[in-house]
């Protein structure tokens, strides 16, 4: 069967991965905390075993992805995260779940660097840009649509979006291999393939890379914040929603509807906000881009820090939320692209997965102590830290932004 054009095989795999993950973390949040039982220090504990799983495996699956092949790192790992939903889903035990992530913390790292390569070389540079901006709008929809498939699933048995989305990840792994191009890739040849020497060889280049790019430093640096708060963040906030809001009480709807109504509407909001955002960047220079990914990470503190104060009536909390979910949204695109510029091909998944090792050794450091401040103080205590140790993001901008030459050249 003829595989498909890259770029249109890249907006159906971001479409058709957000909605089956989407429709999954409608429910995992609350199944972790209504069927599971998991306390604030086992629920951060899960997302520090899922980090720390990426952290050791990050650059490993970058190697393989840079000398072995793209296209073969991607279908691996959506085989792996399948397989780790599954066993979520399957047993809501401590253990289990903590199994799990590393299952398809593992498969993130094959896909992770490894994707944002795959269509940079399919299809350059410069077109990649737009490319990861509309990818996230098309994963916005997917998203979308995916909450709404949660919420329905969650409704009739709150495990059944977790199970099937892990089934349906699996075969995109094998939709993967029929439709996925990769002519845009040169592997490393079959001769150098088994020679760690040559793995090794591409970790350096990857290194080499911050000597010829300095600014990476400071991007990689600005990475490691954005992963020291969103652990505290992903983890708690459904838990502080539940706990410290009442929810309106209308007939047949459930916790599991209010969650997944916060969530597509946040996406709505972010779906207008990334094309905004496309749209003012359409053809830029690298300096607006980091001016705006300023703004977005002034909004992610101001609507991080007003959650955190925040309790009583449901309807406060939409607001510091929307706030998030459309700052995270416009900000994950961007900073890749960010990543993505002026990199050597033969390297760009290294490059790209070391980017994402540092927001997973953020994740991993900071999250445990979320956790500990969830459990002994308070969640809203625990999500106050967290906006206070993402304030200092906003100075690392502020400084690349005062060197104009350093944020044009980065």
């Amino acid at each position: 069967m003829k595989r498909l054009p890259a770029y249109p095989v890249y907006l159906a795999l971001s479409s058709a991965t957000a909605f089956l993950f989407s429709m999954i973390f409608t429910a995992t949040s609350l199944y972790e905390v209504t069927i599971a039982q998991l306390n604030p220090l086992q629920l951060v504990l899960v997302g520090t075993m899922l980090e720390a799983s990426i952290f050791l495996c990050e650059v490993p699956t970058g190697v393989v992805a840079d000398v072995y092949s793209r296209r073969l790192s991607i279908i691996i790992g959506y085989f792996l995260i399948g397989a780790g939903f599954i066993l979520e889903g399957s047993l809501p035990l401590f253990g289990t779940i903590l199994l799990a992530q590393v299952l398809w913390g593992l498969g993130y790292t094959f896909t992770s660097g490894a994707t944002q390569a795959w269509i940079t070389d399919e299809i350059g540079e410069e077109a990649a840009t737009q490319a990861f901006l509309r990818g996230s709008q098309f994963s916005n929809v997917g998203g979308l649509l995916g909450m709404l498939a949660g919420i329905g699933l969650g409704n009739v048995q709150i495990n059944l979006p977790i199970l099937l989305g892990g089934a349906l990840l699996c075969f995109v792994g094998v939709a993967l291999v029929v439709w996925m191009p990769e002519d845009g890739f040169k592997p490393t040849p079959r001769e150098d393939r088994n020679s760690w020497q040559h793995m090794l060889y591409t970790f350096r280049g990857g290194l080499g890379m911050l000597q010829q790019r300095p600014a990476l430093l400071n991007i990689f640096l600005i990475g490691l914040f954005y992963g020291l708060y969103s652990e505290g963040f992903d983890r708690l906030w459904v838990k502080h929603v539940v706990e410290d809001f009442t929810l309106p009480a209308l007939p047949g709807v459930t916790e599991v509807v209010w969650i997944g109504l916060i969530r597509i509407t946040g996406a709505l909001a972010s779906l207008l906000a990334v094309e905004f955002v496309r749209r003012k960047l359409e053809g830029s220079q690298p300096g607006k881009m980091i001016r705006v990914l300023f703004a977005l990470s002034a909004l992610l503190v101001a609507g991080l820090g007003t959650l955190a104060v925040l309790q009583g009536s449901f309807w406060w909390v939409l607001l510091p939320l929307w706030c998030i979910n459309i700052a995270r949204s416009a900000i994950e695109p961007l900073y890749t692209a960010w990543v993505n510029q002026r990199l050597d091909s033969n390297v760009r998944a290294t490059v790209i997965s070391m980017s994402s090792q540092v927001d997973a050794i953020g994740q991993t450091v900071a999250g445990p102590l979320m956790g500990v401040v969830g459990k002994l103080v308070s969640v809203r205590a625990a999500l106050g830290l967290s906006t206070l140790i993402l304030s200092p993001i906003l100075g690392l901008y502020q400084r690349v932004l005062n060197k104009p030459d350093q944020a044009e050249q980065s």
